[in-house]
């Protein structure tokens, strides 16, 4: 704390009226905090016990305080809100930025699709939503396809469709662009799945009952069992949902705190069925409860946000500030959101999955984390660093046969693999298959970056492939002057099995063999296997890209419409090629000069 602040005479001074309070260290914000009673808050931050290691942390740094008056705690809420979203101090409770909630949107269209959305407004047509995830959104689009036949393709791809889709073969889409379908029977499959969108599932059931008693009673037999058919999928698709019961709307919110982490798990109700759930870890700088956890939590998540809100927020723990954060919410949106932790029955059910989600997503989490630090630990002792490597890279060549070369750099972090920061390299203008240059081109093209500091520099960079591929790594690192990164090299055995790898600890000679049962080994392994699996995947989409581009494509006054009408010519590339000059220029619109060009360009080589 600065000598120059005196938070005694601070508080003396302080009024006892609602309000915003912001704590500064070297003109640094560091927190932001709302109190029904500034003076009684502030206050607490600077009494001589009680308070924690962290928030000590806190209080250490002060230098400043800076507060605002509000007229009401709800007031003071929201700029709080406000305030965190802006500059997002380091001391408060952060979600992370997250992409806007998806939806499910049909179109306003003759023939209406249903796709995948993101925002809560569309002039397109209606949203239904929101979903808590993607993954959410599409598993509820497939299971919608095999109900309805509704088509779930873009406009453009509709208005340009000549013959039926893959879709319509596999009994996903009706083939409404093609007109296999009336328009009356289309714009009956779709009113259906809105009515499942709207969660009217037991209307929807009866009517189509009622529809197949009255096509078998008329003989369409055919029509019938079609019928029978949707409402066998329906059902079943609701039984995958988890459907409790047939009404209720409801975001319910579970909160762990347990020693080394918390999990706040946010499960998605809408017309009794729940459609989703999503895990949040946000960081967690001063310690707190599970309340206290879940007031900020949804303060941040709610309070200004773009999101439809249900009509429910069901809670794990009852909060403090309930009243408050239902005004803030009511002042925001303009609708009654129910905030509650007494639940019974079916929302009792609710709260139980959600609390069973939060402990599972959070128990898994700190078991990869701690098997992962215990591995690094583990490697620690083998390399003889003093701290434990918390930033590896590894590095991997793949190609096939010397074609479409691609070096891969994955980056292993505190908590295992940082796939964000995965890169990948296509490598040019090296000889095909010469392993060695493609390694030296890729390694460069990474570590000149870090020598420039656009990038932080790795605790160790592993080197897959043996003494051959270290010594390229260490020309780079040389002569670009880092000669503070550790390497380390790995290679398989005579036997090329797992486990019996030989490792180049820092040169090429010194050589260890570490035993299969070692954890150090283990990560190396996976650390390896990943580079390896990341190598390949982006070689195989590269090469396949460069596969599927036309020899057409680079004669000039070629265009798509001429490339399609010699290719149909003659039946294919290879008869094309075995073609004379005279035989192309017969093609329409091909003359005898773009005849000679095209022939020329064939057999250049």
């Amino acid at each position: 704390m600065s000598q120059d602040f005196d938070p005694k005479h601070f508080v003396q001074n302080l009024t006892s009226r609602p309000g915003v309070y912001r704590m500064y260290g070297k003109g640094e914000l560091l927190y932001v905090g709302k109190a029904k009673n500034l003076k009684n808050r502030v206050s607490s931050y600077f009494r001589a016990t009680g308070l924690t290691t962290k928030t000590m942390a806190l209080v250490s740094r002060i230098d400043a305080i800076e507060i605002t008056v509000t007229k009401s705690e709800t007031e003071a809420l929201l700029l709080e809100q406000t305030l965190i979203k802006q500059h997002r101090p380091p001391y408060n409770i952060l979600l992370r930025d997250d992409k806007s909630y998806p939806y499910i949107l049909i179109s306003n269209h003759e023939h209406p699709a249903i796709l995948f959305r993101r925002g809560a407004k569309s002039k397109e047509g209606k949203l239904y939503g929101p979903y808590p995830s993607g993954v959410a959104v599409k598993e509820s689009l497939i299971a919608m396809q095999k109900v309805f036949r509704v088509r779930q393709c873009e406009d453009s791809v509709y208005s340009n469709r000549t013959r039926p889709c893959l879709q319509y073969q596999i009994k996903r889409c009706s083939a409404p662009c093609v007109a296999l379908i009336s328009d009356a029977d289309y714009a009956e499959d779709v009113r259906h799945a809105r009515m499942f969108l709207e969660g009217k599932n037991q209307e929807l059931t009866s009517e189509l009952t009622e529809q197949m008693t009255e096509a078998a009673a008329d003989m369409e037999f055919e029509r019938a069992a079609a019928l029978r058919d949707q409402i066998i999928q329906l059902k079943h698709v609701q039984e995958e949902q988890h459907v409790y019961g047939q009404t209720g709307d409801a975001d319910v919110i579970a909160a762990l705190i347990q020693p080394g982490g918390f999990c706040v798990h946010v499960m998605m109700v809408r017309q009794g069925k729940v459609i989703g759930s999503k895990s949040h870890y946000p960081k967690m700088p001063i310690e707190i409860n599970e309340s206290e956890l879940l007031s900020s939590f949804i303060a941040q998540l709610y309070i200004g946000g773009a999101q439809d809100l249900p009509k429910s927020l069901i809670l794990s723990h009852a909060i403090e500030d309930q009243e408050v954060i239902e005004n803030a919410l009511f002042e925001t949106t303009q609708k009654k959101i129910e905030v509650t932790s007494n639940v019974r029955g079916q929302r009792a059910r609710w709260l139980d999955l959600a609390k069973l989600n939060a402990e599972q997503g959070l128990q898994a989490r700190l078991t990869d984390k701690r098997n992962h630090f215990s591995r690094i630990s583990a490697l620690q002792k083998v390399l003889g660093f003093k701290e434990p490597p918390l930033h590896m890279e590894c590095f991997d060549i793949s190609h096939s046969s010397g074609e479409a070369t691609v070096a891969s750099c994955v980056v292993f972090g505190p908590d295992g693999p940082d796939k964000k920061r995965y890169r990948s390299f296509n490598i040019e203008g090296v000889e095909a298959g010469d392993d060695y240059a493609a390694m030296h081109q890729a390694l460069t093209r990474r570590y000149k970056r870090v020598k420039e500091g656009e990038i932080p520099a790795p605790d160790v960079l592993l080197i897959d492939g043996g003494k051959g591929q270290l010594a390229q790594a260490e020309a780079v690192l040389k002569e670009l002057g880092l000669v503070d990164i550790f390497l380390l090299g790995v290679a398989k055995g005579d036997t090329r099995k797992p486990g019996l790898e030989t490792l180049y600890i820092g040169s090429k000679e010194d050589e260890v063999v570490l035993p299969p049962d070692s954890s150090a080994l283990h990560l190396i392994q996976h650390i390896r296997d990943e580079a390896h699996r990341f190598a390949v995947k982006n070689h195989r989409r590269r090469r396949d890209k460069k596969r599927r581009h036309s020899a057409l494509e680079n004669i000039p006054g070629i265009g798509p419409k001429r490339r399609k009408d010699l290719l149909t010519a003659f039946g294919g590339y290879q008869e094309l090629l075995a073609a004379s000059q005279e035989d192309i220029a017969k093609v329409k619109g091909i003359g005898g000069n773009k005849a000679q060009e095209i022939y020329l360009y064939l057999h250049k080589s």
